[in-house]
């Protein structure tokens, strides 16, 4: 590599010195012999001024000057970079100075550039056009092209600098660039490893060797961040694994001689392996004895090593002390090596700090979010105790708001030893939109919406929503409002007004139009668990019912008017409301119309979702449902009341495709009892994580069972079983949320409609 960059830099020197070099010229001086100056000429100036040369010279008329003289005089007027050569001479007391200046680019071209382009090249070199031209300016600028290069992981690259000489001293700056091909990593080997193999120690780090279905990862280019942080890995792997002398001797990386590949060798010394010996709590702090914080330390007498636990058992030991008040706790680890017995001793040291109360609590960054939307997030107050869970608890609170880009809640010291400062650090992002949509789902066909939402109006935490959609099988036109905090109180309060038209000619053979309201209203029962209440008043039209349909259908034809209380109660313990990866949440449904209207039935759903992070950055999650409805009164079940399976819920299935269905006609009619789950993982595919691209692998079960009433009609009804397994990639895209499902049902029923292929796309513009 240097051998390389030697080359590169030594080309530029031979183009460009070899344009014009400065000839440096001044008459010989006796040792102390001097002279008057009597008269300054400058000759050979263009732009600058001849006075402005004088100034620089540093000489004045009436000045004595000698050898010594002369030779700072040049040293002035070469270091202003003005000037291509310079010649000073004396004769009878007239100093003439001759001087010929560096040209002024005049334009800067590149050219064999396609992988990069001009701009981002113009923005990392220093020269602009009307810039004095300079060969050191040149050489820094061929320097830093190089590096723009070598960061997108091409070494094999040349540029040579030419120089178009232009009328009025002005030059055209030319860099021919040959790009080359990515310079990917032809071999990782390690040197000096015993105890595990090269794959093993692969495993461990960043860096990848070159191969074909690599060809969406950059992790396989050669790097030196990227090196230098797989040392790092290295170190860690080999630490956690108990080897507490591990060293690395060197990270190389050779060129190959054509320059299209890199060979990175790790030379390693992996040392002895130690085993725990003794491990002891060592406290400065009076009340805090090593019984009460031994449970935290994870290692044991007899474990190997593993410096990742003892990082673990500091930060356990920490957050626990955090939570008695101890804000500014520092616990140092002693490691006592015994080479003999291959052991290591462990001390974990506790230094004394006093209890500590909130004192203030500060917030920043926020524009247009009022400071009480987030001091109401906080679960500490000023002068509270300081409780580390607490303060985590709410950043994760502000986070969940959806307000902020970022949020940091970092904790400072106060006036005095005692007292905490809590800062909120947020960058708050748009919660405001206006858009237009467009887009296809094989739910709705092609679609189009307007949108107007205020997730933070008037910087209140208010949510205002207005929306109209208009689909191939489905139109909706809705307004809500929601206030999080009625009345100054955790207790929210909203409605919504809605209108809504849907073909569902395809499944049941009718249209159906609803039109109605709802008011809402939610409260907290304890920390993790909230309680919501409704009340609904709707009218739903079943209209267009084909000929051909089936009877049950055609029987309801007609309006029926719902008006219901309902009420929902949630258990939370997820570790994110948006994008959760551990936790459990789970909810029980119940609905009661007939409160007026023409509608009289209850039902009622139960349900939970655990996730849990099986590996970094890749999550599990269990989801489980069971709901029923009953009529009374004498009503019977509507089928704009049931239950419907297929879609969303049931992939490998139509919507509506599994669950009771008219023998003749084959519609779908829904039913009064279901149940459903879902295994899915979630994972990266390599892909930055910026991007929110991610795959899944999931298996659906459920069933759909239950009509009133149904005895009379020639229905196939079974609560068999259903089940099917997919793959899908999902994408939050910057144009809208992308789902793509393939699932092939393994349990089905010969009256069920199945769909492999599932996708839902949106667009925002």
């Amino acid at each position: 590599m240097k051998h390389f960059l030697h080359h590169c830099v030594l080309g530029l020197c031979l183009a460009v010195f070899c344009a014009a070099s400065p000839v440096f010229q001044a008459p010989a001086y006796a040792q102390g012999e001097r002279a008057k100056v009597r008269e300054i000429r400058v000759e050979g100036t263009q732009r600058i001024e001849p006075s402005t040369v004088i100034t620089y010279l540093g000489i004045n008329v009436g000045d004595y000057i000698n050898q010594e003289t002369l030779d700072d005089a040049l040293k002035n007027l070469f270091v202003t970079g003005l000037f291509a050569d310079v010649t000073l001479s004396i004769d009878s007391g007239v100093l003439n100075v001759n001087i010929i200046e560096n040209p002024v680019v005049n334009r800067i071209v590149f050219e064999g550039n396609d992988k990069i382009d001009d701009e981002e090249l113009l923005a990392e070199i220093q020269l602009t056009p009307r810039q004095v031209f300079t060969r050191p300016k040149v050489q820094a600028d061929v320097n830093r092209l190089y590096q723009v290069y070598q960061r997108s992981g091409r070494f094999s690259s040349n540029i040579e600098p030419k120089v178009v000489k232009r009328e009025q001293n002005r030059v055209d700056l030319v860099f021919e660039i040959q790009e080359g091909p990515v310079t990917k990593i032809k071999s990782v080997r390690f040197v000096g490893n015993k105890k595990y193999s090269d794959d093993k120690l692969r495993s461990e780090i960043v860096t990848t060797e070159d191969a074909w279905y690599r060809f969406l990862s950059a992790n396989d280019k050669y790097d030196p961040d990227r090196i230098a942080y797989d040392k790092e890995l290295l170190r860690r792997f080999y630490l956690s694994q108990g080897y507490a002398d591990f060293r690395i001797v060197s990270a190389v990386a050779e060129l190959s001689k054509n320059r299209e590949y890199f060979f990175v060798t790790f030379t390693i010394d992996e040392g002895e392996r130690y085993k725990v010996g003794n491990v002891a709590i060592k406290s400065e702090i009076e009340e805090i004895k090593q019984g009460d914080v031994i449970e935290f330390v994870s290692l044991k007498k007899g474990d190997w090593y593993n410096a990742d636990e003892v990082s673990k058992s500091v930060d356990s030991i920490t957050d626990e002390l955090g939570d008695r008040q101890y804000a500014f706790v520092n616990i140092k680890p002693q490691v006592k090596r015994n080479l003999d017995e291959k052991i290591v001793d462990l001390t974990l040291d506790i230094e004394e700090t006093p209890r500590v109360f909130v004192e203030r609590i500060n917030i920043h960054g926020n524009v247009r979010t009022l400071d009480s939307v987030v001091r109401r997030e906080m679960e500490v107050v000023e002068g509270d105790p300081y409780n580390k869970t607490l303060i985590a608890r709410s950043e994760q609170n502000i986070r969940d708001l959806g307000y902020f880009e970022t949020v940091s809640v970092n904790n400072e010291r106060g006036s005095t030893p005692d007292k905490s400062v809590v800062d909120i650090e947020v960058a708050e992002k748009s919660t405001g939109e206006l858009s237009l949509g467009a887009g296809f789902s094989t739910t709705d066909g092609p679609l189009a919406d307007i949108r107007v939402t205020e997730r933070n109006f008037l910087g209140k935490g208010q949510i205002l929503q207005t929306a109209a959609t208009i689909a191939g099988e489905r139109t909706e036109f809705d307004v809500g409002f929601t206030e999080p905090y009625f009345l100054d109180r955790d207790f929210s309060a909203g409605f919504d007004v809605f209108h809504m038209t849907r073909d569902l000619q395809d499944e049941s053979s009718y249209d159906q139009r609803r039109t109605g309201g709802a008011l809402r209203f939610g409260y907290p029962l304890s920390q993790n668990w909230r309680q919501m209440l409704s009340y609904s008043i709707e009218r739903n039209d079943i209209t267009d019912v084909d000929t051909d349909a089936s009877l049950f259908i055609r029987e309801q034809e007609g309006q029926r008017v719902t008006s219901a209380i309902s009420q929902r109660i949630t258990y939370d313990a997820r570790d994110s409301k948006l994008f959760p990866t551990n936790g459990l949440m789970g909810w029980f449904d119940t609905e009661l119309a007939g409160l007026g209207g023409d509608a009289k039935y209850i039902s009622g759903r139960l349900g939970a979702s655990y996730y849990y992070p099986v590996h970094d950055k890749v999550v599990f999650n269990l989801l489980g449902e069971v709901g029923g409805l009953q009529s009374y009164g004498g009503s019977d079940v509507k089928i704009n009341e049931r239950y419907f399976l297929g879609g969303q819920n049931l992939r490998g299935f139509e919507d509506a495709g599994a669950g009771p269905r008219d023998s003749a006609s084959e519609d779908a009619l829904g039913g009064n009892y279901f149940y459903r789950g879902t295994a899915e993982l979630s994972f990266p595919i390599g892909m930055p994580e910026e991007m929110g691209i991610k795959g899944h692998t999931f298996t659906d079960i459920g069933s759909l069972w239950g009509l009133d009433d149904a005895d009379r009609f020639n229905i196939d009804d079974k609560s068999a079983l259903r089940g099917s397994a997919g793959v899908g990639v999902s994408w939050r895209s910057p144009l809208g949320p992308i789902r793509v499902d393939f699932a092939v049902p393994y349990m089905s029923e010969s009256f069920d409609k199945e769909e492999v292929f599932r996708f839902n796309f949106g667009t925002r513009f």
